[in-house]
């Protein structure tokens, strides 16, 4: 698919997508929206990549929905997606709960994190909630933004949100869709670093090599699936047992064994490639 409104750019096993329409704050789009499922069905079945950054041009992040969209849903007479039918599917058919916009990020083997470089609000706050880890600019604004459009929450935050920072918090972003800062988000426990802007970008870059250099593909595949499955259940028994399941199967193979030869030594190992599915995928649902 051709580009329009992203830009891909690849550094070893990390690819860094930036969402590019500054002159909107690089507000959220139909086109926007096909592109980045287009992106991450290539990047997920690329063997070299394990890390993906997702980051914005310009002054902003994602400034939410373009109000161009917001305002055709009035002269539509309802929502309308912009997108098309056959939009790609990265990261479906792992579990039946991540086929929906969005979720689908925590299906993927590659791990995420979510540089935000300016502004998010509305469905790009959504999109750096689904990341996996999350790199912010000091005094940048959030917000849910749906209460002040006559919207419900979206994009499943009321699932997400309460995971993430506890029912109080989520309930003070969801219920009031106001204006926080970066700085009130990360004593709220939703960012992993708060930098300056123009760190935010190089940090999350060498947070990502340090994860490709250290954690063998496996493990980092598996372990971020563990996490996201966990979070569908309340039965910690079956988290046990599956994890023992895994450490009976990863102790078998190759890198395993690179681990343990490099162990409590300076010398660098040599993970295998590709790196190897957590779980076997079923087929996306059609």
């Amino acid at each position: 698919m051709e580009l329009k409104t992203l830009r891909v750019a690849h550094d070893g096993a990390v690819a860094t997508v930036t969402l590019a329409r500054p002159h909107r704050l690089n507000a959220w789009t139909g086109r926007m929206h096909t592109e980045l499922r287009s992106v991450f069905a290539d990047l997920d079945d690329d063997p070299v990549t394990r890390v993906v950054i997702i980051t914005g041009e310009g002054r902003g992040f994602c400034a939410g929905a373009d109000s161009q969209a917001l305002a055709s849903h009035v002269e539509r007479g309802g929502y309308d997606a912009g997108t098309p039918d056959d939009l790609a599917m990265p990261g479906y058919g792992v579990r039946p709960e991540l086929d929906a916009d969005f979720a689908w990020l925590l299906g993927l083997d590659l791990v995420t994190i979510a540089a935000i470089n300016g502004p998010a609000a509305g469905v790009g706050l959504a999109l750096a909630c689904f990341c996996d880890l999350r790199f912010a600019a000091r005094g940048v604004k959030l917000t849910t933004a749906h209460g002040r459009l006559n919207l419900p929450a979206e994009y499943g935050l009321s699932w997400l949100l309460p995971r993430l920072i506890g029912l109080t918090h989520a309930n003070d972003m969801l219920l009031s869709s106001r204006v926080l800062t970066t700085d009130e988000a990360m004593a709220m426990g939703l960012l992993n670093r708060l930098l300056p802007a123009d760190e935010v970008l190089p940090a999350a870059s060498a947070y990502a090599d340090t994860l490709v250099a250290t954690v063998s593909p496996a493990s980092l595949s598996t372990t971020k699936r563990q996490i996201v499955v966990d979070q569908l259940h309340d039965d910690v028994g079956a988290s046990v047992r599956h994890a023992q399941e895994l450490l009976d199967t990863m102790t078998t193979e190759p890198d395993y064994a690179e681990a343990i030869r490099v162990f409590g030594s300076d010398e660098p190992a040599r993970w295998s490639q590709p790196p190897v599915p957590s779980t076997p995928r079923a087929a996306p649902a059609t």
